[in-house]
């Protein structure tokens, strides 16, 4: 018998890079939604900050700055996940790069 060595080329993985943190691009992104209730009731949600941070602090500025209800729930998929009452996203936007929580880059606003 004949001995054949075979090499295959591997396969060029474009997200190789993403699994890296520090790789220039690769950002953690804040997600602003709106979800529609009942009505003209909505509900804006707030994902994806870093998990060192206080939750019931910043729920707590952005309640008194604007004046509504929330609460943070606990999702398995997402995390924490703050909500609050009414459409909250552009004062939520602003209250998060004014107070340094983060850039104004990192934030994406859902919804209509």
């Amino acid at each position: 018998m004949v001995e054949v060595e075979l090499q295959i080329p591997a396969a060029f993985d474009p997200f190789k890079d993403a699994e890296d943190a520090t790789a220039p691009g690769t950002k953690e992104y804040v997600h602003i939604r709106i979800q529609q209730r009942n009505g003209k009731k909505s509900l804006t949600t707030v994902q994806g900050l870093k998990k060192d941070l206080s939750y019931e602090k910043i729920l707590k500025a952005v309640k008194k700055d604007f004046c509504c209800n929330g609460n943070v729930v606990q999702d398995k998929d997402l995390g924490k996940v703050i909500q609050l009452q009414g459409d909250q996203r552009k004062n939520v936007a602003q209250f998060l790069v004014q107070a340094g929580v983060v850039k104004k880059e990192q934030i994406k606003i859902h919804g209509f």
